[in-house]
């Protein structure tokens, strides 16, 4: 980039299992919640703002726009213009990126960027057969047609449109997420034993970062409704009592026969929602603020969408190219665990003269992942995955960590469903 972005502060609602305690909170809602207390906390004054940028996936059918209404639920008067940006698992990230490029272009200075999910809340549809059942009954207009309409009825019309299925399965290649990591565990020769270890390693790490509090300095505890009589103030997925026992009575869930992915060793779904404010370097600096940290640089990469998983390391091979950045002199990573076979795959790529060879235009591999460099506090498979949230979130994440081990380079990184990648260079001033 032509010049690094300030990424001010950030903050998050703890991410809690899809269809739980968050289920009746709103996407707009989570995400009002976060924008208004960063802003608060800031103390920003919100005629400064430029523009609200904000990562969804499942936007919901009644809040079209989701930004604009997340802008205006925050407070924001009506004169600063909000839209929403939507590039899948990394649409979080994306309002980042967005905001840094009309940064850098000189078209504006200070935006609130983020992401929100409220996978709950993802709808059940009705089947093709009961759309074409409702039309017909709305026109008929004699009671002999809408008597012929109701006898057409078939229960098994009812089977209802599982619209969080149907999001997940892509439309080219025809897989579930879950079956495209099948295809990564088969490509790299991936056993269950390590899919296994690696899940367990993700719970881990997040359970010991909840008992030391690490993820305190990112979260905003949440006021529960109706009554706000509790607070939710912690991600709900990290299980103390998690142990490769328990994990390895799971059966596979994409590929009942042949498959080594379960729901231990895939991330579950998740509610949740993440806030930043970025804005040039020079505003910052002159409205008397010290960043959480800068982006340096980022880049997104395409691949094909059955091998999705391994966008990270298409993404950062490019990163790398563009950045001039040597590979091992980034202190943190953190790598969304959308699967364990997927991690692990990367793993293997981004260490594999072959690969980088065949795939990736480079002489070669990217370098070899240090587990002790990477996704230090535990992953997507603990934490959670509200898929327009996540972006946001690894940035916020890597950059407390590097702050709080006093490191100054990290990588954020991410597969995006579709067949693309994204990576993204972030450091903090030592």
């Amino acid at each position: 980039m032509k010049n690094r972005i300030a990424i001010v502060d950030g903050i998050r609602t703890p991410q809690c299992k899809a269809g739980g305690i968050f289920k009746d909170i709103s996407a707009d809602d989570l995400g009002a919640y976060c924008v208004k207390e960063l802003l608060t906390k800031l103390n920003l004054p919100v005629n400064e703002i430029d523009e609200l940028i904000f990562g969804n996936v499942s936007q919901p059918m009644n809040k079209a726009n989701i930004a604009r209404v997340i802008a205006l639920k925050s407070g924001l008067p009506n004169s600063i213009p909000a839209y929403t940006v939507h590039r899948n698992c990394a649409s979080g990230a994306e309002s980042v990126t967005t905001a840094a490029a009309k940064i850098n272009a000189g078209e504006a200075n200070i935006f609130v960027t983020g992401g929100t999910e409220s996978m709950s809340n993802i709808p059940l549809m009705f089947s093709k057969k009961m759309e074409v059942f409702f039309a017909k009954l709305m026109r008929s207009k004699s009671i002999g047609q809408k008597l012929n309409t109701l006898l057409s009825f078939r229960p098994k019309d009812l089977q209802p449109v599982i619209g969080i299925v149907e999001g997940l399965t892509d439309p080219i290649c025809g897989l579930i997420m879950g079956k495209t990591a099948e295809v990564l565990a088969r490509e790299f020769q991936i056993n269950r034993a390590e899919q296994d270890d690696f899940a367990l390693l993700s719970h881990k790490r997040a359970v010991n970062a909840q008992e030391a509090e690490v993820f305190d300095k990112e979260i905003l505890p949440l006021p529960m409704p109706p009554a706000y009589k509790s607070i939710q103030s912690a991600d709900d997925g990290p299980r103390k009592d998690q142990s490769l026992h328990a994990l390895k009575k799971l059966r596979p869930y994409f590929d009942r026969h042949n498959g080594t992915v379960t729901v231990g060793n895939s991330c579950p779904l998740s509610d949740g929602a993440a806030a930043l404010v970025v804005m040039s370097e020079e505003n910052a600096r002159n409205l008397g603020y010290d960043p959480l940290g800068y982006l340096i640089d980022y880049a997104y990469a395409g691949l094909e969408p059955n091998r999705m998983g391994l966008g990270p390391v298409y993404a950062t091979a490019k990163l790398l190219k563009n950045s001039k950045i040597n590979f091992n002199d980034i202190d943190l990573i953190e790598l969304n665990e959308a699967f364990a076979a997927q991690v692990i795959a990367n793993e293997r790529a981004f260490a594999s003269n072959d690969f980088a060879q065949t795939y990736l235009g480079r002489s070669q591999k990217i370098g070899d992942i240090d587990r002790n460099k990477l996704n230090v506090n535990g992953g997507a498979i603990a934490l959670g995955h509200p898929v327009g949230t996540t972006g946001a979130r690894l940035i916020l994440t890597l950059l407390k960590e590097l702050r709080r081990q006093n490191k100054q380079l990290g990588l954020a990184t991410m597969c995006i469903g579709g067949g693309q990648g994204g990576a993204m260079l972030v450091e903090v001033d030592s």
